[in-house]
Formats: C-alpha cells, structure tokens, sequence
C-alpha cells in the first residue's frame, strides 16, 4: 500500500504538503503512510483515492491485507483457519444480502440485464441523433417535474435554436439551457473516468443553477430548508457537510457491491434525502443517478414529469424519507430503467 500512494502521489506531481492539506492531517503522517510506519483509518483511505486518482477499491484491498498481516503475526496455521472460516462468513453474508432483495425489484433487475446483453450487441447502431433526442426528452422531463412550463418543443427551440419563447420567463429559459449543458458535463466525467465525488457534485449543481441563483451554485446550503407538500424535513444546515462526507464514503464503499441500477437509485435519494443546496437537488440526485447507469452501459433513466408520474416519484421518495422504507422507490427507479431499456432496443432496431 505504501509503494501505491507514494507513486500515485508522484505520478499527479504532488507534495506532501499539499497531500496533508487536501487530508487535513499533518504532513509527517502522509509520509509515516508512504514509508508504511502508520497506517490510514478506513475513511483516511477513501479521500486518498479520491486525491491521487487511484481506484479506491483496488487501494482498499491494499489496506485490508497489510492489516490483517498485521493482525495474524507469526499465528500462520490458526491464521490460514480463521481465513476459511472468515471466508465462508464473508460469502454467506453476500448470498444473505441477494437474497433480501424483494421478488418483485430482483424480478426487474432480472429483465434489465437480460436487455443490456442485447444492447451490448447492438451499440454499433446507437447515434448522436438517438442520443440528442433522448437527452432533450430527459431536460424536458426533469425540468417538468421542478414546475417548468415549457413544452417538449420549446424545450429544443431554446437549447438547439437558441429561441426565446414569449410569455415564458428567463428562469425556465435557463433552467432548459443550463440541464442541457449538466448532461453533457456527465458524459464528459464518464469519458474521463472520472468517480463521482464531492466536487464533481458541486460541479454538476453549479451548472444547474448557474444564471439563475449564482451565489448558491454549486455551493452547500446554509439556512434550514423545508420541501412543499412533504412531511419530510432535511437536516440542520449545520449537518450537511458531515452526511455529504458521508454519502462519498458509502458510494465508495459500495460501488462494486450493488446492482447498478439499484446502486443509482439509492444515491439519487440518499443525496435528495440530505438536500445539500437550497434549490436544485432534484434534478442533481437524478443526473447523479443517470450518471452512475451511463458509466456502466444502461440507458438514461427518465422519470417523467405528468402528474400521474410525479406523485408516484414524490410519495415513493416521501415513504423512504419518512418510513425509512426504500422499496418502492428503488423499484419505481428500477421500472423507469426498464422501460427506457425496453424503448432504447425498440428505436434502434433491437
């Protein structure tokens, strides 16, 4: 683990100091890790791969086995049997926590995957104007859901025509240009790799608000909020940069554990749930949610913004803010996957 972080650190052309900083530890403990005289906590480990670019699970794994080494000594043949027992534990644990995933959401995911195999198959006949159009459908729909009132064609004579739409405001304007650009900066971060993290958020949101409420873009709330119509309230403003630390460290940990798509759906309520910015959090948890299913091949998962479809939307998010019970919105997430699978092969042929 030492030789890793030190040549990541190399690599990127960083000092020490500047790696102490971004940590917000003393410089002496990065260079006790570098030399393998101290060893990171757990949470220490995840802003590390998150600093120097480098796949946090492979650094993790890195950590784990110079920990359990230590643990063992010179114990070999009592450690070697603790391993298989450990192990067994380990696999039944995974198999325990498939198993509890309800009939009817591994029913979905089931088909889902049986779709992204033929998809797969027919990438060759995928195409801007496919995805243009998906996109534009999308901006139009999220933006719908949040009470923007322009329609699915003045939606692309703004973004694509550069109109302006008489008797809409500047604000719903904006907010259609501003999705548009918050797209491509997705598929951007996909193209580069990029993991999700604290300031590519900040990024995503940015754009979003950007023209439209310029000192809160991109920037943590710091007054308390409430949400119409939810018996839902988020948390003290005071909370936020701690359950947002906390949010990057339980993708990271979990990234590689969940389904994809139930991976997305739980970081698009997680994030809403927290409520980080004082406008805006809808459509960042769901281009964060799209987000994660680009990256791993699935199609844009697009909520829809009728009436019928937003209180669907809403009283599933309410029911896993207020009962903690996230079924129905992971299924409902896991439905709209579905379906855009379902129509993406129909288009193209498949």
């Amino acid at each position: 683990m030492k030789t890793i972080i030190k040549t990541a650190r190399e690599k990127k052309g960083l000092m020490l100091r500047e790696v102490s900083q971004k940590l917000g530890i003393d410089q002496a403990l990065v260079s006790k890790f570098e030399s393998g005289t101290r060893k990171p906590t757990r949470e220490q480990v995840h802003k590390l791969a998150e600093i120097l670019n480098i796949d946090s699970n492979e650094l993790m794994v890195a950590w784990l086995k110079e920990k359990i080494l230590y643990e063992i000594g010179d114990d070999n043949d009592l450690a070697l049997k603790a391993m298989i027992a450990a192990e067994a534990e380990i696999k039944y644990k995974i198999s325990s926590n498939r198993l509890a995933m309800p009939k009817a959401i591994k029913s979905i995911i089931t088909d889902i995957d049986k779709l992204k195999k033929k998809l797969d198959k027919f990438r060759k006949f995928d195409s801007y104007r496919i995805a243009q159009a998906l996109e534009l459908e999308y901006t139009f729909e999220s933006n719908r859901i949040e009470g923007n009132t322009l329609t699915l064609k003045e939606t692309d004579l703004v973004i694509n025509e550069g109109l302006t739409i008489s008797g809409k405001s500047m604000r719903e304007h904006l907010e259609a240009i501003n999705h548009k650009e918050a797209i491509e900066y997705v598929k951007h971060l996909i193209e580069k790799k990029t993991t999700i993290n604290e300031r590519e958020v900040l990024a995503i949101h940015h754009l979003i608000l950007r023209g439209i409420d310029q000192m809160n873009a991109g920037v943590y709330r710091k007054v308390q909020v409430m949400i119409k119509g939810s018996g839902f309230t988020p948390p003290q403003p005071f909370l936020v940069g701690k359950q947002m630390e906390d949010y990057f460290h339980w993708y990271h940990i979990n990234k590689t554990k969940l389904h994809p798509v139930i991976l997305a759906a739980e970081m698009h309520e997680r994030l809403v749930t927290i409520h980080p910015f004082i406008d805006g959090n809808g459509r960042t948890s769901r281009l964060v949610m799209n987000l994660i299913l680009l990256k791993h091949g699935y199609v844009i998962a697009n909520i829809k913004g009728d009436s019928k479809s937003r209180m669907s939307y809403y009283n599933a998010l309410e029911k896993a803010q207020t009962q903690n019970s996230k079924t129905d919105f992971i299924e409902l997430i896991a439905e709209v996957e579905l379906h855009a699978m379902e129509r993406y092969l129909k288009i193209i042929g498949g």
